[in-house]
Parts: structure tokens; sequence; C-alpha cells
């Protein structure tokens, strides 16, 4: 199955992030699994966006040099083959791994290196996402970012993202950055919006040029926006779990997943950080089937959806889609 809306950071275990340590000479807060998934998992009733991303900070703390990056991307992938995933697309913030004096291109060449390595040793196929912060604005440092994604597209890097709080840094005021044609080139944009922002947030980043939306939960609120995502096909990355803990929605029963579906909405459904929300990828399709009351076929249409929205050769698309036809019903159904 697939996965477009992975965090490489939140998505350690820990004892991913306590063997990388280990490599790496970097101390932990504690060596106790228990006390280290305290402060990586999010808890339920977590109170905000900001709460959620205070949980990056112990996976960011380690993921400081070459050797740990790659490691973190070979481990991660090895664990979505052995899950039944048969691609994912991988995304991360090169400018949050340099405080060791690593360049934020060093940063990109150690993941492609666990991609490599990581498709050798487990057959998933991965593409990478590089994140723009918003904290950083429009500045150089994001610029570069920018044109780091362009010099590797088709060398494993499939997108640029813009990520970070978006209550505090609104998703318009990045219209700089995403019109410097010497840095964004002909990569792609993708956008985090409407999640801890309004659908303002999510027309921003359409106005920006997002050909993906990342959450885009607030959508809902406003229906002519809602026919805009399903007029110009523009997929939706939910990540039902996450949404719930950063309070993207309140409750379960107002998850607009069905009312997308039925506005013709291209949804997918993604992990987010498999670990900070302590997921999986089968854990959301059931929970959501669960909740929902869906149909298998509802629920296989979901993972096509994610095969037409990846960031790959029409061939390889299709592949997935055959492969999807072939081993969905296996998959949902796996102890």
């Amino acid at each position: 199955m697939i996965d477009l809306h992975l965090h490489l950071d939140g998505s350690l275990s820990p004892e991913d992030i306590t063997y990388i340590a280990s490599l790496t000479d970097t101390p932990l807060p504690t060596s106790d699994p228990d006390e280290l998934r305290a402060l990586l998992c999010a808890p339920a009733d977590c109170p905000d966006l900001a709460d959620y991303l205070r949980r990056f900070e112990l996976p960011l703390s380690v993921l400081q040099t070459s050797e740990a990056i790659e490691e973190a991307v070979v481990r991660l992938m090895n664990r979505l083959s052995a899950e039944g995933l048969c691609y994912a697309e991988i995304r991360f913030a090169p400018q949050l791994h340099t405080r060791r004096g690593l360049t934020q291109q060093q940063v990109v060449e150690a993941a492609l290196a666990g991609l490599a390595r990581g498709h050798a040793t487990g057959g998933t196929t991965a593409r990478l996402i590089l994140c723009c912060m918003r904290e950083n604005g429009n500045g150089p440092v994001n610029r570069y970012t920018a044109r780091l994604s362009d010099r590797y597209r088709d060398k494993g890097v499939c997108a640029v993202d813009l990520a970070g709080n978006e209550a505090a840094y609104p998703t318009e005021s990045f219209s700089e950055l995403f019109n410097y044609p010497d840095e964004v080139g002909t990569i792609t944009p993708i956008m985090h919006a409407g999640e801890a922002s309004g659908h303002e947030s999510v027309r921003a980043a359409l106005n920006l040029g997002a050909r993906r939306i990342g959450h885009g939960i607030r959508a809902i609120d406003d229906p002519v926006l809602v026919k805009t995502l399903a007029d110009r096909g523009i997929p939706l990355e939910l990540c039902y779990s996450s949404n719930l803990q950063t309070k993207a929605v309140r409750r379960p029963e107002d998850y607009p997943l069905v009312q997308f579906m039925e506005a013709g909405v291209r949804v997918t459904l993604n992990t987010d950080n498999t670990a900070v929300s302590d997921t999986t990828l089968l854990r959301e399709y059931r929970l959501v089937q669960t909740q929902f009351g869906l149909s298998d076929n509802q629920m296989e249409s979901i993972a096509h959806n994610a095969a037409d929205a990846a960031f790959l050769p029409e061939n390889e698309k299709q592949r997935m889609h055959r492969r999807i036809e072939k081993e969905f019903a296996a998959w949902l159904r796996q102890s």
C-alpha cells in the first residue's frame, strides 16, 4: 500500500532512536524505552499542534550526522516493507539536520543513500519530499531547500513542501518563496494547509501552486473550495489519528472524510508520523473503516487515489494499481 504523508523524524521508534544515538555518540535524556516512548509519542488528548510538534525534538537531536540520517531512512523503509507498503514518500526538512555541521546538501545525499539501501534490503520503493519551514519565511535557508529539491529532482526527490505551524506563519505570506523560479524551478510544490489554520490556508496553498495538500481538513468549511478541490483533482493527504491529536478535528464523528468523498475530492489516507502518533498505515485504514462504516471497496478506492496522487511515472503508477488490486483485501485483514 502507499503512504504519501510520512515524516522521517516523526516516524522513528524508541528502538530506532536508541540504536542511532549509539552509532553517533549522541546523549539521550534516558535509556529507558518506556520513558523514551513517553517523550516521543503524543497523547490522544494532545492540546494542539504546537504541543504535538514538540515531540520532534528528541528524534531531531539524533539525526544530525550523515550516518544517522542514512540509517534512519533504511530502518524506516525496512519497517514499511514489513508492514506491506509498496511505496512511500518520506518527507523531512534538511535545514533541521545541520546542528552538527552538515550542509543541507549533505543531509539530502545521506537520505538518498538510505533510500538506495532501504530499497535493496526491504523492497519498498520510496521518494523524498524536502520541507521548507514556515519559521524561516521567504529567506535564504528556505530558498536553498527549494533549490536542492529541484537539483535532486528525478534523483530520488519528488516534491518540495511547506511545513511548520501554519497558525503562527500563514500560508499566504510565502508567495515570495514560491515565486522564486531560480530556486523552485520545475519541482512540484505541495503544502501543509488547513490543519492548524482555516480553509483560507488551503485556498492560499492552491494560489501558490500546490499540487497536493497536506491534511486540508478545514477546507470542508468552504463548499466552494471543496468544489474547487474536486474539479481540479487536488488530492488531500488526510492523516486521521494525527488530525484528531492536533485538534484539526475535535471529535472522530466530525472528521469530514465521507463528506470529501461524496463531493468527489480525491482523498488519501496516511500516517503523518508513525511514532509520534503511535500508528501504522494499516491501523489508520482500519480505524477509518470502523468509524465510518466504509466498505472494502470504498477503502480500496482510497488506496487507488494514493497511487494516482503519487509523484511517479505513469508506468510505475499502473504497477502500484495492479498491486493494490491483487493484495488489498489480504492486507486489510492481516493480523
